[in-house]
């Protein structure tokens, strides 16, 4: 299905029945890299699975990849199928706009998981930045073994668009970011969630925890010391940025956060 939203033609499909959830993907990826984990989400859960500006069979439009703007249209999203306070899920680039969601519309959100996604630029390995300067146009070739290439040119509405999507992504990611402000003044229950082998290091995402009033104090017999928000904090065991989203257990600690 396809909604009008803020100037998108934006590609959704939903699954299962329950309690809605928004469920948002990876950069370069769409609705369909969940396909290992969508039936764990859906088991009683109805799961909203849009394809992000620019990716899968959301064509894209003149506008530039920012995560802020696309938490817009996903807060456009929740109206537009009139969803009572869904609890929204994201990964890499779709935990980014989860969190643009929750920090500039915390009362269309219910509780919030991000996953692999920080904070800050500088907190990505040196490494990993530097291949992400290499991200643009001139590497579509390279990119034609890809599985990411692959369902690009399956879904697309314009197949032929995709070295124009890798221009607009390696431009969006060599833009400096800092939410450590916004984090800090987050007002919807968060789980901050990461690969013990992520693209930052697992001390980043205890650094969020900790803007959340996390990991500060001892918990407390009854629970009394923990986050006084709610939030929470996962490391998941033997996985990385590249497998996280296809692991069971990314379902499994997220719905129990959610459920709580």
């Amino acid at each position: 299905m396809y909604a009008e939203i803020n100037g998108l033609n934006m590609y959704y499909e939903t699954h299962g029945s329950g309690r809605p959830l928004v469920l948002l993907h990876g950069g370069l990826g769409s609705g369909e890299m969940f396909g290992p984990i969508l039936d764990a989400f859906a088991a009683d859960r109805q799961v909203i699975l849009p394809d992000l500006q620019g990716h899968g069979r959301t064509a894209d439009i003149d506008r530039p990849l920012d995560v802020r703007l696309m938490g817009g249209d996903i807060a456009a999203l929740i109206d537009h199928l009139g969803l009572d306070q869904p609890d929204v899920v994201g990964f890499s680039l779709g935990g980014g706009v989860a969190l643009q969601v929750a920090f500039q519309h915390p009362e269309r959100v219910g509780r919030l998981v991000a996953a692999s996604a920080g904070i800050r630029r500088d907190a990505t390995y040196p490494e990993i930045l530097a291949q992400q300067g290499q991200v643009g146009a001139a590497a579509a070739e390279f990119m034609k073994e890809t599985p990411m290439y692959e369902l690009y040119q399956r879904v697309a509405p314009r197949p032929e668009d995709f070295p124009r999507l890798l221009d607009k992504i390696g431009a969006a990611m060599a833009v400096d970011f800092d939410f450590t402000e916004q984090v800090r003044g987050l007002a919807v229950p968060t789980l901050v969630l990461a690969a013990d082998a992520d693209m930052c290091p697992p001390s980043h995402f205890v650094e969020v925890f900790a803007l959340l009033d996390g990991g500060l104090r001892d918990g407390g017999w009854g629970g009394e010391g923990r986050p006084k928000g709610g939030h929470a904090l996962a490391i998941l065991p033997g996985l990385t940025h590249y497998d996280l989203a296809d692991s069971p257990l990314f379902p499994a600690v997220a719905l129990e956060f959610l459920r709580r």
